[in-house]
């Protein structure tokens, strides 16, 4: 099992990375959709190849090829608007707020799942990227549709722990 090899990839001085990620996915309240909708668009947003090919296979088991299919979507259209609005946020001059985007983002009102899904998807997404921006618009769409705060905070806590293993993975990788 993917989670098992990459549990024990991980070094001992991470050894609440391992706990971590045991308990984030294998025992995630998660439907089993928006689970592994979050884990493949969050191991995608890490951009560590090992974690990528270790848990890309239990999500394609577990997704239809729509909810394969939009949780990619949500991590590359998250790619683009975490780096657009991130860097709107942190100018000093808010007039580039008020400039019209005139970047496509179709998958956003249209991404072949639930929409519930998606802005989960893309605010797990956003966490890894840091934006902030983005966080809040998708946290707002997501509390509006009547998602919890603990289901909301179990996206990120994904989000969390996938980049924190994919960044010890790496490094281990580059000091070995």
């Amino acid at each position: 099992m993917a989670l098992a090899d990459l549990k024990s990839a991980l070094p001992d001085y991470a050894k609440d990375l391992k706990l971590n990620l045991g308990s984030v996915i294998g025992n995630s309240d998660l439907p089993a959709q928006q689970l592994w909708g979050t884990v493949l668009s969050c191991a995608i947003a890490t951009r560590s190849a090992r974690v990528l090919r270790e848990l890309e296979p239990q999500a394609r088991e577990n997704l239809s090829d729509e909810a394969y299919t939009a949780a990619k979507s949500a991590a590359a259209i998250m790619a683009m608007n975490n780096v657009f609005y991130r860097t709107r946020h942190l100018l000093s001059d808010p007039e580039y707020g008020t400039l019209r985007a005139g970047l496509r983002m179709n998958v956003i009102g249209n991404p072949g799942v639930d929409k519930v899904d998606f802005e989960l998807w893309s605010l797990a997404v956003s966490a890894v990227n840091g934006c902030g921006m983005c966080l809040d618009s998708h946290e707002q769409v997501l509390r509006k549709a009547g998602v919890d705060r603990e289901t909301i905070q179990e996206a990120f806590k994904i989000a969390s722990v996938l980049q924190a293993v994919a960044t010890t993975l790496d490094a281990e990788a580059a000091l070995a």
